[in-house]
């Protein structure tokens, strides 16, 4: 599980932000336990990756941009639109 997560919780769905260093190990490990989305990044590329818990396993959206704003956006628009929300 990972430790003091900031969040982006100015809309729905809240969303945890994870930094780009975390292992993608320990972010499914999290997600299996919390089912939360999480924005990862950015990459050593710059970019975001958003990932959440769909049908008993993590689905990971990669290039949500190099901008954490827009990341959040762009995730949450995909999120609503597969009815994660």
């Amino acid at each position: 599980m990972l430790d003091d997560l900031a969040y982006d919780d100015g809309d729905e769905p809240g969303i945890g932000l994870v930094p780009g260093d975390v292992p993608w190990d320990a972010v499914e490990d999290h997600i299996k336990i919390v089912h939360g989305p999480l924005l990862v990044g950015p990459d050593p590329s710059g970019r975001y990756a958003g990932a959440y818990w769909a049908s008993a396993r993590m689905v990971v959206e990669s290039d949500l941009g190099s901008d954490q704003d827009e990341a959040v956006t762009e995730f949450r628009q995909l999120l609503r639109e597969r009815g994660q929300v």
